[in-house]
């Protein structure tokens, strides 16, 4: 199996909607979105693979080092994808910072406490997968202002979307992310959540964050009404964070309905139809 093959079959095992987004980028730049999208699923799984902070940090640490040898053109580790990330950055000259802020970023996954407030889970937001997207439109080569600054947007109202539809999982690890001024300010009861009993409460937290998270996407919209052709995959992300968004709140801001269970089966669709309108 070649090397864009592996990456790809990552990709649709562990972070589907990603892989969908590169299938309407340039035939050139696929490969290297997809090892982004893969070195991101590495880096975003440490949580879920170490049992303790420390080794978690360990293995940002890891990430730090291979990153700092690919800049410093020391080579590459022998890796499935930071050989090809490797490829990708000398390719297309990315920027360092946006990796460096992003592992930093995922620090706070580490965090036995939830974020204090909804702020400081929107700097997350940024930090983690709005430079993802930042790193994608250098893929694409889509560098102007505008359109990173709609990149962000996104990025941030992807993440916080992403969070609501990971709560289930993480309210069976015991482990939500929820931030603490929305918690307290809606009166939920944390010890609550643990019982994975719908409530209220929990509805009006979801809500906020729903609320937050569209307004990030809508920011994007108005930002740049129409998308270069050669942006739009790395901005696609929007329309299925919406979708998720809108089936959210037909289930009353439930995030424990079991109708947001089922997969997306026209998410290629919904794709396919933005990317020819250039449109998110």
């Amino acid at each position: 199996m070649s090397g864009a093959a592996t990456l790809a079959q990552l990709l649709r095992c562990h972070d589907r909607d990603r892989y969908l987004t590169t299938l309407f980028a340039p035939g050139d730049r696929r490969e290297a979105l997809l090892a982004l999208y893969a070195f991101n699923f590495e880096v975003a799984k440490t949580r879920e693979v170490v049992h303790e902070p420390a080794l978690g940090r360990m293995r940002l640490q890891w990430w730090r080092e291979a990153l700092a040898e690919i800049y410093e053109g020391r080579g590459a580790r022998r890796h499935e994808v930071v050989q090809p990330l490797a490829d990708a950055i000398r390719r297309f000259r990315l920027s360092r910072e946006h990796f460096e802020h992003l592992v930093d970023a995922r620090e706070a996954d580490l965090d036995e406490m939830p974020p204090e407030s909804l702020a400081v889970l929107e700097r997350y937001a940024a930090e983690s997968s709005g430079r993802l997207v930042a790193l994608a439109l250098e893929i694409l080569d889509a560098r102007d202002p505008a359109i990173e600054a709609a990149g962000r947007e996104i990025g941030i109202g992807w993440a916080l979307a992403g969070l609501l539809r990971a709560l289930p999982t993480q309210l069976r690890l015991r482990h939500a992310t929820l931030p603490a001024d929305l918690v307290s300010m809606a009166g939920l009861n944390e010890a609550a959540l643990w019982e994975l009993r719908a409530s209220p409460q929990l509805a009006e937290v979801v809500r906020q964050l729903a609320a937050t998270a569209q307004a990030h996407l809508g920011a994007a919209r108005r930002m740049e009404p129409r998308i270069p052709r050669a942006a739009i995959a790395a901005l696609l992300p929007a329309v299925l964070a919406a979708f998720h968004l809108r089936r959210l709140e037909g289930a009353g801001y439930n995030p424990l309905d079991p109708r947001l269970a089922r997969p997306d089966t026209l998410a290629v669709w919904r794709l396919a139809h933005a990317a020819l309108r250039r449109r998110i």
